[in-house]
């Protein structure tokens, strides 16, 4: 056997970029430049507004600040303290995040396997009957009133059992399950396990990357809802959420602002301008609040859009 030459071990290790075209190559230079403008476009707002949140009030409240912070400073922060009922607020919404988001995981992906079961009875008919409702429904005062004849007005539960069944969600389910191979459910019937043993020991482990993504969907729906709080708690101010307050703030900035200068201190009133509250840095500074703690969990759960249909499957 001869060896080879250097110069073949090199052309055989060419990168392969360095074979295409100058077509080829101004096409994927092209493409980059597009990208790149997308993602600045969608990065740029968030960025913006924590830039406004943490810079001077004044040049914020001009426009003068565009790519980089002024005059940093956090005062903004510590000001939202004075913000009656925001902690509370938060609370909530922390609640109806975690609690709507897990009863919306199990329901969903239960309903979605037994849609897959042929033993249970008219399973087609139930299965149209809730895809049905994704594109019909009665509109916005009948939903009030059917929510008030339940008792869920004014009732923390009305945050969490309108949005338990979500028809999109138990289709995704569903489909997910059928990709399941049917052998891994036969064997554990065959060792006696029942319909609920059948889900718990057997499908949820395998449909984790399904349950991720509804997790991510179910609690950003339930992070960012504020409009069953204007309908159905008018009466339970300590019932509010972070979003409701946030729209209240935003729509009432001018407001707030006068009423946060008048709860500090002395000291307060001798600030200089850089650091005054002003509706702009108000609105900047309760959006990151609200913002943030959806943009610091999304990236856990991104890497599960993208896994594999099976995990742990039977091999072939």
């Amino acid at each position: 056997m001869t060896a080879k030459s250097p110069a073949e071990s090199r052309r055989k290790h060419v990168n392969p970029m360095n074979r295409q075209s100058l077509g080829d190559r101004i096409i994927s230079v092209f493409t980059y430049v597009i990208y790149a403008f997308l993602a600045f476009a969608c990065a740029y707002p968030f960025y913006y507004i924590i830039i406004n949140s943490i810079s001077a009030n004044n040049l914020s409240e001009r426009g003068k600040v565009l790519f980089w912070p002024m005059q940093v400073h956090f005062e903004n922060y510590t000001r939202m303290a004075n913000i009656p009922g925001l902690l509370d607020a938060a609370k909530i919404s922390v609640m109806r995040t975690v609690i709507g988001m897990t009863l919306t995981i199990l329901i969903s992906s239960f309903l979605g396997f037994m849609f897959t079961r042929e033993t249970l009875w008219k399973r087609k008919l139930w299965y149209r009957f809730v895809a049905v409702t994704m594109y019909f429904n009665a509109g916005i005062i009948p939903w009030v009133l059917c929510m008030r004849n339940l008792g869920l007005n004014n009732n923390f539960w009305g945050y969490i059992l309108p949005m338990v069944i979500q028809p999109f969600y138990i289709i995704l389910c569903k489909t997910y399950c059928e990709s399941v191979p049917r052998e891994l459910q036969e064997a554990a019937e065959i060792d006696g396990a029942g319909t609920l043993t059948v889900f718990f020991r057997v499908m949820l482990p395998v449909i984790k990357p399904i349950l991720a993504t509804i997790a991510i969907f179910a609690a950003v729906n339930q992070w960012n809802a504020f409009q069953d709080n204007l309908l159905l708690m008018p009466n339970r101010p300590d019932l509010d959420t972070l979003q409701y307050k946030l729209w209240q703030y935003i729509t009432q900035a001018n407001s707030l602002k006068a009423m946060l200068s008048n709860t500090t201190n002395t000291n307060a009133i001798m600030a200089s301008m850089a650091t005054v509250a002003t509706a702009t840095s108000i609105r900047m500074s309760v959006t990151v609040v609200v913002v943030l703690p959806v943009m610091m969990i999304y990236p856990f759960f991104q890497r599960y859009f993208t896994r594999g249909i099976m995990i742990g499957a039977v091999k072939g």
